[in-house]
């Protein structure tokens, strides 16, 4: 196995954990032996528990002497809850380690010197963009900015409506959509709404299976807004946590969640709106059905442009079919 299609298997680990490493990040490993064959995968466990070179590691065995480590972050070099993962990677004895993105947490980087100290061959960057844009999208951004990221996600019609004129919406988009959506609300830490889609939808912002059930992994549901929801609304079921702030300030709802990575935005046009005004949306997810609905219930509110000068401007980072529909993913210019 040659190192990329190896990062991409290590990139498959980490996207398995997504939402379940938290505080941590999700990272994958795959160790390959002196011939280059896979001897152990693994992936970053729940917090306090073993980092993916070290599962990794422990699967591979002996035939981790004279092989290859390849893992997306650079493996850390500091004593938290866990011994430093460069220490395993001595200790294993490996000729070689790759890795894809550098840890930009003071605390915890340096492994790579550490490894090249201790006579280890060290390689970066390799398919650095796939890593840094996909499992760690997310951590790496509240590295940055101290924020979590947030996601602003949507279905709509090829018109930008979110509704029929009625205010009938489901559904939009297909059930291969939806499914899409489900697995994303499993790894996100945060499904966030506002007190308006509560009234209007009545939902359970959890996600589940495709045979219906939940799935392990619940992120937490988030209500936005000042009016007083109903004890009986399925946002307050036990399915998994609800936290409810009373605010409609964007800045106010992300210091709330400021222990959070990554924010899923699913609220309707009104907060969707208020979001983009405050320049608090990271990423946009649109899932866009061939229908044409017309009709005045558009997927957002007032975005603060007042002319075609004063647009906001995003770029396309991805188009994925998802049966009769799309999914665009946007980011910033």
């Amino acid at each position: 196995m040659n190192l990329d299609a190896a990062m991409r298997a290590a990139i498959e680990q980490a996207d398995r954990v997504k939402g379940r490493t938290y505080p941590n990040p999700p990272v994958g490993a795959v160790i390959l032996d002196s011939e280059g064959e896979v001897a152990g995968v693994g992936a970053t466990s729940p917090a306090g528990g073993p980092h993916a070179e070290v599962l990794a590691l422990r699967r591979a065995g002996r035939r981790a002497i004279g092989g290859t480590a390849v893992v997306t972050l650079e493996p850390c070099n500091h004593v938290g809850r866990t011994p430093p993962c460069v220490d395993a990677l001595v200790e294993a004895q490996v000729s070689s380690v790759v890795y894809a993105v550098a840890d930009p947490n003071p605390i915890a980087a340096g492994g790579a010197g550490r490894l090249a100290e201790a006579g280890i061959e060290v390689t970066a960057g390799v398919l650095s963009e796939s890593v840094a844009g996909g499992p760690l999208r997310e951590w790496l951004h509240k590295q940055r900015t101290g924020l979590p990221h947030v996601t602003w996600k949507f279905a709509t019609s090829v018109d930008g409506r979110s509704a029929a004129a009625d205010g009938t919406s489901q559904w939009i988009t297909s059930e291969s959509a939806r499914a899409d959506v489900h697995r994303r609300r499993a790894a996100a830490d945060a499904i966030l709404v506002g007190t308006g889609t509560v009234f209007v939808d009545d939902p359970k912002l959890t996600a589940r299976l495709p045979d219906g059930n939940l799935a392990d992994n619940q992120p937490l549901r988030v209500v936005v807004g000042m009016r007083e929801i109903s004890p009986d609304a399925q946002v307050l079921n036990d399915d998994t946590r609800t936290m409810v702030i009373r605010t409609r300030d964007p800045h106010e709802v992300l210091k709330a969640l400021a222990d959070r990575t990554d924010v899923l935005l699913e609220g309707g046009p009104t907060l969707a709106g208020a979001f983009l005004r405050a320049g608090l949306i990271d990423r946009i997810l649109a899932y866009v059905a061939p229908i044409l609905l017309g009709g005045p219930i558009t997927a957002v509110d007032d975005v603060g442009v007042l002319s075609i000068a004063h647009a906001q401007r995003w770029r396309f980072d991805g188009m994925q079919p998802l049966g009769p529909d799309v999914l665009l993913s946007l980011t910033p210019t």
